[in-house]
Protein backbone atom coordinates (compact mmCIF):
# COMPACT_ATOMS: atom_id res chain seq x y z
CA UNK A 1 0.00 0.00 0.00
CA UNK A 2 1.63 3.58 -0.90
CA UNK A 3 0.49 5.72 1.52
CA UNK A 4 0.99 9.68 0.47
CA UNK A 5 1.64 12.29 3.00
CA UNK A 6 0.73 16.20 1.57
CA UNK A 7 1.60 18.74 2.87
CA UNK A 8 2.21 22.62 2.67
CA UNK A 9 5.90 21.78 1.81
CA UNK A 10 6.53 18.19 2.64
CA UNK A 11 9.37 18.77 5.51
CA UNK A 12 7.33 18.35 8.88
CA UNK A 13 5.28 15.84 7.31
CA UNK A 14 8.59 13.71 6.42
CA UNK A 15 8.85 13.25 10.56
CA UNK A 16 5.46 12.07 10.73
CA UNK A 17 6.07 9.48 7.65
CA UNK A 18 8.93 8.71 9.51
CA UNK A 19 6.70 7.97 12.29
CA UNK A 20 3.95 5.69 10.38
CA UNK A 21 7.00 3.75 8.89
CA UNK A 22 8.68 3.20 12.90
CA UNK A 23 4.63 2.23 14.03
CA UNK A 24 4.69 -0.32 10.49
CA UNK A 25 8.59 -1.74 11.89
CA UNK A 26 7.71 -2.18 15.28
CA UNK A 27 4.32 -3.85 14.67
CA UNK A 28 3.68 -7.41 14.94
CA UNK A 29 0.96 -7.60 12.87
CA UNK A 30 1.96 -5.28 9.64
CA UNK A 31 4.31 -6.35 7.47
CA UNK A 32 7.00 -3.81 6.12
CA UNK A 33 7.33 -5.17 2.83
CA UNK A 34 4.16 -3.73 2.26
CA UNK A 35 3.76 -0.48 2.82
CA UNK A 36 5.60 2.51 1.11
CA UNK A 37 5.89 6.13 2.03
CA UNK A 38 6.59 9.44 0.29
CA UNK A 39 5.81 12.98 2.02
CA UNK A 40 4.94 15.71 -0.71
CA UNK A 41 4.21 19.36 -1.14
CA UNK A 42 -0.01 19.71 -1.95
CA UNK A 43 1.85 21.49 -5.74
CA UNK A 44 3.01 17.61 -6.37
CA UNK A 45 0.18 15.63 -6.10
CA UNK A 46 -1.04 15.91 -9.55
CA UNK A 47 2.16 14.32 -10.59
CA UNK A 48 2.03 11.62 -7.50
CA UNK A 49 -2.08 10.85 -7.75
CA UNK A 50 -1.84 7.41 -9.54
CA UNK A 51 0.69 6.17 -7.31
CA UNK A 52 -0.70 6.46 -4.46
CA UNK A 53 -3.81 4.51 -2.17
CA UNK A 54 -4.17 6.65 0.28
CA UNK A 55 -3.50 10.14 0.83
CA UNK A 56 -2.81 11.73 4.24
CA UNK A 57 -3.24 15.46 4.70
CA UNK A 58 -1.80 17.59 6.95
CA UNK A 59 -3.96 19.85 9.31
CA UNK A 60 -2.05 23.15 7.97
CA UNK A 61 -3.65 22.27 3.95
CA UNK A 62 -6.87 20.88 5.32
CA UNK A 63 -8.80 24.00 3.90
CA UNK A 64 -7.16 22.93 0.74
CA UNK A 65 -9.36 19.85 0.22
CA UNK A 66 -11.70 21.39 -2.10
CA UNK A 67 -8.99 21.92 -4.42
CA UNK A 68 -7.17 18.14 -3.62
CA UNK A 69 -10.65 16.11 -4.11
CA UNK A 70 -10.90 16.51 -7.52
CA UNK A 71 -7.38 15.23 -8.25
CA UNK A 72 -8.49 12.14 -6.21
CA UNK A 73 -11.70 11.33 -6.71
CA UNK A 74 -11.68 10.23 -10.69
CA UNK A 75 -8.75 7.80 -9.59
CA UNK A 76 -10.99 7.14 -6.23
CA UNK A 77 -8.49 7.43 -3.74
CA UNK A 78 -9.48 7.81 -0.07
CA UNK A 79 -7.88 10.55 2.02
CA UNK A 80 -7.79 11.18 5.78
CA UNK A 81 -7.23 14.59 7.00
CA UNK A 82 -4.83 14.66 10.57
CA UNK A 83 -5.74 16.82 13.00
CA UNK A 84 -3.96 19.00 14.82
CA UNK A 85 -3.40 17.45 18.13
CA UNK A 86 -2.51 13.96 15.92
CA UNK A 87 -0.10 15.95 14.29
CA UNK A 88 1.51 18.47 16.90
CA UNK A 89 2.76 15.32 18.50
CA UNK A 90 3.81 13.40 15.32
CA UNK A 91 1.65 10.55 16.37
CA UNK A 92 2.65 8.17 13.56
CA UNK A 93 0.66 5.20 14.89
CA UNK A 94 -3.48 7.28 14.75
CA UNK A 95 -2.32 8.71 11.35
CA UNK A 96 -1.62 5.43 9.91
CA UNK A 97 -4.72 3.87 11.70
CA UNK A 98 -6.47 7.00 10.34
CA UNK A 99 -5.18 6.04 6.79
CA UNK A 100 -5.85 2.12 7.31
CA UNK A 101 -9.44 3.08 8.06
CA UNK A 102 -9.49 5.59 5.10
CA UNK A 103 -8.03 2.76 3.08
CA UNK A 104 -10.35 -0.17 4.46
CA UNK A 105 -13.94 2.33 4.11
CA UNK A 106 -13.05 3.21 0.62
CA UNK A 107 -12.36 -0.31 -0.45
CA UNK A 108 -16.24 -0.93 0.86
CA UNK A 109 -17.78 0.51 -1.39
Amino acid sequence: MRIVLCCAGGFSTTMLMENMKKTVKESAKLNESDFDFIAIPVEMLPQEVENCDVLVVGPQIAHKIDTITPILEPHGIPYTIIDRDTYGKMDGATALKMALIAHRKANMK
